[in-house]
């Protein structure tokens, strides 16, 4: 299995206009990560200004669900 930061920074570099919220989602969509793993490289990869920080906990678990 590939990890979360390989697969979005292949996205990115793909997708230069798109936000890093849509390049991480894109990156974990159909792969089992594990709720932690999501969490923990969200926090690393995602810009802080691509969503608004009271919605975090209904992201995470929105793209834990894909």
């Amino acid at each position: 299995m590939r990890s979360i930061q390989r697969r979005f920074q292949e996205i990115k570099k793909v997708s230069p206009g798109v936000s890093s919220l849509i390049c991480f989602t894109r990156a974990i969509r159909d792969q089992n990560f594990g709720r932690d793993h999501i969490t923990r490289w969200f926090n690393k990869l995602v810009d802080k200004s691509d969503y608004d920080k009271s919605n975090k906990r209904s992201i995470i678990k929105f793209i834990t669900s894909l």
